[in-house]
C-alpha cells in the first residue's frame, strides 16, 4: 500500500491593482464584441459592414433572457419597498 502525500496547494495569484483589473475587464469585453462581430460575419456573409455593425449594436443592447444566468428570475425594475 502506497502512502500518497497531498500536493501543496497552489499559491494564489497576487491581486492586481484596481486600475489593471478594470483595464483587463474592458479588454475582455472588447474581445467578446470582436468575437461576436466575427461570428455575425460568418453567419451573414452577404451583409455589408454597416449591417453587421447594426447587428452588433442590437446584440449589445439586447436584454438577457430567463435562463441566461443562475438564480431566480425576478421582475425588473424591482418594485420599491
Amino acid at each position: 500500500m502506497s502512502h500518497l502525500t497531498p500536493e501543496p496547494a497552489p499559491k494564489a495569484a497576487p491581486m492586481l491593482p484596481s486600475a489593471e483589473r478594470l483595464n483587463l475587464a474592458l479588454d475582455l469585453f472588447d474581445a467578446g464584441v470582436d468575437l461576436q462581430r466575427q461570428r455575425l460575419r460568418r453567419a451573414h456573409p452577404d451583409e455589408s459592414a454597416a449591417e453587421i455593425e447594426a447587428r452588433v449594436r442590437s446584440w449589445l443592447l439586447q436584454e438577457g433572457e430567463p435562463g441566461d444566468a443562475d438564480g431566480v428570475v425576478v421582475s425588473w425594475p424591482r418594485p420599491l419597498r
